[in-house]
């Protein structure tokens, strides 16, 4: 009996000591963190827990909501205000307006730097071996391999020259062609049905498909997501599209247990079918590699799809740089790279801007007018790549939800042994080593000074300049003469900027305009009526969901957009 209570005491106590070792610890970070970041000459902010903290990214939400509602405005600090995923989107302009326009959040672990002066971004771009993108965050995507993502210095050099060789017109041709036939499948399904609650499911099953043509060069014909269901095969396989949608949905997992771990037999069902998702897809990428070394050894020609190019562009840079071309892992892991920018960041900006048309009718008719004025009476077989260039209104839709709903933020750190300075609205400050620098996209992308009064409103039309010619005031001659008007440099950065910015883009902007000019030419959406509800009150539920009812879950997304059923009707 004593022995028994010796050995529970002794367990009490170096849990006792653990903790407090830890939390002495974590008090002692905090304060070395606070000094260092005092001295910036900025003002500080103290946050509880890292942004990268594991654990706390799974009780964030659930904590919070605990701690706000402490009586007496308890509830109303820095804690509950920056300490969660994704705190930036409701946060807005609204802390830069009150901090100024460079301000510091610090915890235990990290010294982060929040900026919002377009000059010091475009220096901090500009300064790339200084300030190198932060990959820890990206570190999820090294699944099947090094990529370009994750790669820094010497490699990411070489791994942008030979992947950007993928993206070129060849390829784009491809997404047009695909976006157009796979989203008009998707609009004869949508159309079949009363309502749609399943658009956000549809529209990732869209962006699968594209990037399975454009990836691999392989077609698969659009299956709604109740015919999928339907049709699961009662066996369990999986083929390549399935496989790779499984391991997209189920990331985190992957990368915080490791396929090696996923692998044991003992596991639940649901984490044993992840794991063969896993090997089905890194079959199907095996397979792949070497039907393609095998077609460049005997000299075939094949479409520009991205395996395709990767592996050709891998062999000549073999023979022409010292640096080699990417090895066998690094081609896998830029090709799931590849499918989880192009299928998720996609997906989630068509689902915010479906629904954002769905709440705005008059919109609606501003693309359908451009789409009619564009693409006539055509066939959607006989669309042109070329018409993608002259669909402004549809590529301004794109960057307007993009403005208020970036989906990955990035960030950048001081990667040098002594501090750097960096000028922000005419001061110079020091950064001391490892500080986290991140450019504030949600306050810059909102901010009144730059986007005006109406600054976190939805409006496409603010991309779009009007003809200055004043002979064209009405007619096909308008839509012509008008201009689609880039942001200034500092102030837009849904695809990052600088050396390290999307190589994706122009993949992205051909497959969002495709499907927006499918999606509208003849139809139009609106919010299925609940009892009692006037069509105005379904556009003021829709746009107070986007709002309220949007979080980060590996990327920012509409949590519940089934909530909100569809109605698709001919014009």
């Amino acid at each position: 009996m004593f022995k028994a209570t010796t050995v529970v005491l002794a367990v009490l106590g170096a849990i006792l000591l653990l903790v407090i070792g830890t939390f002495a610890h974590t008090l002692l970070g905090l304060l070395r963190n606070y000094l260092q970041a005092r001295k910036i000459g900025v003002p500080v902010r103290i946050i509880l827990f890292d942004h990268v903290n594991p654990l706390w990214l799974v009780f964030d939400r659930a904590v919070l909501s605990l701690v706000r509602r402490l009586p007496f405005g308890l509830g109303n600090n820095s804690f509950t205000r920056y300490n969660y995923r994704g705190w930036e989107v409701p946060d807005r302009y609204y802390s830069h307006q009150e901090l100024g326009e460079a301000y510091i959040l610090v915890s235990s672990r990290n010294v982060w730097f929040y900026v919002a002066d377009p000059d010091a971004i475009t220096d901090i771009w500009r300064r790339g071996k200084e300030f190198p993108r932060d990959v820890s965050v990206t570190a999820i995507l090294d699944i099947f391999g090094p990529n370009i993502s994750t790669a820094q210095g010497a490699q990411w050099r070489k791994h942008r020259r030979i992947t950007a060789s993928s993206f070129n017109d060849q390829n784009n041709l491809i997404v047009w062609s695909e976006s157009v036939t796979v989203a008009n499948d998707m609009l004869r399904y949508w159309t079949s049905k009363e309502s749609v609650s399943t658009a956000a499911d549809d529209l990732r099953t869209l962006s699968l498909h594209v990037m399975s043509r454009a990836g691999f060069g392989r077609s698969f014909k659009f299956r709604g997501h109740d015919e999928i269901e339907a049709d699961t095969p009662a066996d369990g396989s999986m083929d390549y599209k399935e496989s790779l949608k499984m391991i997209l949905e189920n990331c985190v997992v992957v990368f915080a247990l490791g396929t090696k771990f996923l692998a044991n037999p003992w596991l639940p069902e649901k984490l044993r079918r992840v794991h063969q998702a896993c090997t089905q897809f890194q079959k199907y990428m095996t397979e792949v590699y070497e039907e393609e070394k095998q077609a460049f050894v005997h000299g075939k020609v094949a479409d520009r799809n991205f395996m395709t190019s990767l592996v050709r562009a891998s062999q000549d840079e073999t023979i022409k740089s010292s640096l080699g071309g990417l090895t066998e892992s690094e081609i896998y892991g830029n090709m799931f790279t590849f499918n989880f920018a192009g299928h998720d960041t996609t997906a989630h900006t068509f689902t915010f801007a479906l629904y954002f048309l769905a709440a705005n009718p008059a919109v609606q008719d501003w693309v359908s007018e451009e789409i009619r004025h564009v693409m006539g009476d055509r066939k959607p077989d006989q669309w042109l790549y070329s018409d993608s260039s002259r669909l402004k209104r549809c590529l301004a839709v794109m960057y307007e939800t993009l403005r208020l709903y970036t989906p990955v933020p990035t960030s950048k750190f001081v990667d040098s042994q002594v501090p750097l300075s960096l000028t922000v609205a005419g001061k110079t400050l020091t950064l001391p080593p490892k500080t986290m620098l991140v450019p504030s996209y949600a306050s810059l992308q909102t901010d009144p000074r730059y986007w005006g009064n109406d600054s976190l409103e939805w409006r496409p039309s603010r991309f779009i300049k009007p003809s200055s010619d004043s002979a064209a005031t009405s007619g096909p001659s308008v839509l012509d003469a008008e201009q689609f008007e880039a942001p200034p440099a500092g102030i837009y950065l849904p695809w990052s900027g600088g050396a390290r910015d999307c190589v994706g883009r122009k993949f992205s902007q051909v497959e969002f305009v495709a499907v927006m000019a499918s999606l509208f030419r003849d139809y139009r959406v609106d919010p299925l009526l609940l009892v009692g509800e006037t069509p105005e009150m379904a556009r003021e539920r829709v746009l107070h969901q986007i709002e309220n009812d949007s979080a980060p879950v590996l990327l920012l997304q509409m949590l519940h957009p089934e909530r909100s059923p569809l109605v698709w009707r001919r014009r």
